[in-house]
């Protein structure tokens, strides 16, 4: 498991970021959270998020309703990826645990566009390997579709007559608060301490 989920690949896959590449400003803002965010979405962060229905890694059925009650950081990956998505779960992880030194309870959520090889029992092994709180979501293709469109996340399925194809998909980390949704996006160079540092600043602004 540990050669699988492996964060020493030689490199990470160049991939596609869809949409919401385009839509994203680097400038600050006067808002709420102004003096917390770093980045800023065209159309307002009210242009990202949305209902959704899935299933959770023990097979139970879920909405946005269900984590509407707490911060949460989301992430559309899948679990046979090779390197990009380990490493973005880990470090997401890991904000994850320094947020919970400081006193934070961040829930960590990992979307699978996979449905194809992504089982709950994958999925499952996969989220307990990356951190003892994270939820993994599934669902048909239309499911899985509707939730990326609604985050306004990319991901194209590669040639699956190979059994070890690959999925581009693009690589943001969510912050949803209660009561607010989402709020906040951060790309993939961002570290564990400046995740935890912006989500802290969010949380106490809400």
């Amino acid at each position: 498991m540990l050669k699988r989920y492996s964060l020493m690949a030689a490199g990470f896959l160049a991939l596609v970021l869809g949409g919401l590449g385009g839509m994203v400003l680097f400038a600050p803002d006067d808002t709420q959270f102004g003096q917390c965010r770093e980045t800023s979405v065209a159309g307002g962060s009210g242009a990202i998020g949305g209902p959704f229905s899935l299933t959770d890694h023990t097979g139970q059925p879920v909405t946005e309703a269900d984590f509407a009650d707490r911060p949460v950081l989301l992430y559309f990956g899948y679990t046979f990826c090779p390197d990009v998505c380990p490493y973005d779960n880990a470090r997401n992880a890991e904000a994850v645990n320094i947020l919970e030194e400081r006193g934070y309870d961040v829930t960590p959520v990992f979307v699978s566009v996979d449905h194809g090889r992504d089982t709950l029992e994958a999925l499952a092994e996969f989220v307990s390997f990356m951190h003892p709180k994270m939820v993994g979501l599934t669902g048909t293709e239309q499911q899985l579709r509707d939730a990326a469109r609604a985050y306004r996340a990319y991901f194209a399925v590669q040639d699956t007559d190979e059994e070890f194809y690959l999925i581009d998909h693009s690589t943001f980390t969510y912050l949803n608060l209660p009561g607010h949704g989402f709020v906040e996006l951060f790309r993939r160079e961002v570290t564990p301490d400046q995740m935890a540092d912006r989500v802290a600043c969010f949380i106490d602004n809400a």
